[in-house]
C-alpha cells in the first residue's frame, strides 16, 4: 500500500480528518477511503495545499457525487463553513469498472447520477467507518472480473509509487516483465499520466515528506538519496510543481 502520509503537504492544518484501508472485497479497487469533516466559524477558511498521488478519486459530498480523475499538479483546495466527504482514492482497476475513457478524465471530472449511494452516505454521516463501508458496498457491486490488464495496471502503479529503487521507465518494466511501450501505453490507458511523470510524483512526494520531517538532514542529502543528480534538480522539481523552494517549505513547517 502506498505511504497515506505523502501528498499532504501541511498536515497541521488539516481539519478532523479519518483515512481508512479497504476491506478484503475492495483491495483491488481501492487504495484508501479519506474522510475529512469540518465546521468553521464564518468567516474563516482552511487552506489545503495537496501533491495528489497519481489516481483518480470518487468523492461523496454532500450535494452529489463525483469522479475526478488523475491531476496532472499539484492543488488547494479551500474549505469554508461546514462540511464533509467521503473520498476514495482508486485503483486503476476501480476505475476502468467506472469510466470508459479514463486518460480523458487527466484534470477534469464527471458527476455520476448515482442517488441511492449519494442517499446512503448521507443517512450514514457523520460515521465515516459506516459511510467509508456503504461506498465499499456500493464499489464491490459495480465490479465486473478484473483483466489480465486491470490487474498489470495496479502492479504497475503499485511499483512505480512505492518503490524507490524504480527510477527509470525501463526499471518497471524488467521488474513486470513487460516492454517499456506496453507500460507507456498502459499508464496511457488506465491513469492518464506517463510511467516517467509518476515516479517524479513518487519522488517529489518523498523529497516533500522528507524535507519537512527531517529538519537535521541536509537538503543535498535528500537530493541524492532520492536519485536526483544533484540539490538544483530538486530545487527546480519544487519550484516548477509546487511554486515554492524546498528552502522555503522547511522554514514554513
Amino acid at each position: 500500500m502506498t505511504d497515506p502520509n505523502r501528498g499532504v503537504l501541511f498536515p497541521e492544518r488539516l481539519p478532523r480528518f479519518t483515512r481508512l484501508p479497504p476491506g478484503e472485497a475492495a483491495s483491488e479497487l481501492v487504495e484508501w477511503y479519506w474522510i475529512p469533516q469540518w465546521d468553521l466559524p464564518d468567516g474563516v477558511e482552511s487552506r489545503q495545499a495537496l501533491l495528489p498521488y497519481p489516481a483518480a478519486n470518487l468523492a461523496v459530498e454532500p450535494d452529489g457525487v463525483t469522479l475526478w480523475g488523475v491531476t496532472t499538479r499539484a492543488g488547494e483546495r479551500v474549505l469554508r463553513g461546514r462540511g464533509w466527504a467521503v473520498g476514495v482514492l482508486l485503483r486503476p482497476a476501480a476505475l476502468a469498472q467506472l469510466s470508459a475513457a479514463p486518460a480523458g478524465l487527466a484534470d477534469a471530472h464527471v458527476v455520476l447520477d448515482e442517488p441511492a449511494l449519494h442517499a446512503a452516505v448521507v443517512a450514514a454521516m457523520p460515521d465515516a467507518r459506516a459511510a467509508a463501508e456503504v461506498v465499499e458496498s456500493w464499489l464491490v457491486g459495480r465490479v465486473r472480473a478484473l483483466t489480465p490488464e486491470a490487474r498489470l495496471a495496479n502492479a504497475m502503479t503499485e511499483l512505480l509509487m512505492t518503490d524507490p529503487a524504480i527510477l527509470r521507465l525501463d526499471d518497471a518494466a524488467e521488474r513486470l516483465r513487460v516492454s517499456a511501450r506496453t507500460l507507456q501505453r498502459l499508464a496511457h490507458r488506465t491513469v492518464g499520466l506517463p510511467p516517467a511523470a509518476m515516479i517524479r510524483r513518487r519522488r517529489l512526494q518523498e523529497a516533500a515528506q522528507r524535507v519537512r520531517d527531517e529538519p537535521r538532514t541536509s537538503l543535498a542529502d535528500i537530493a541524492a538519496e532520492l536519485g536526483y543528480a544533484d540539490q538544483a534538480h530538486l530545487a527546480n522539481d519544487f519550484r516548477t510543481v509546487l511554486g515554492f523552494t524546498a528552502s522555503d517549505y522547511r522554514g514554513a513547517g
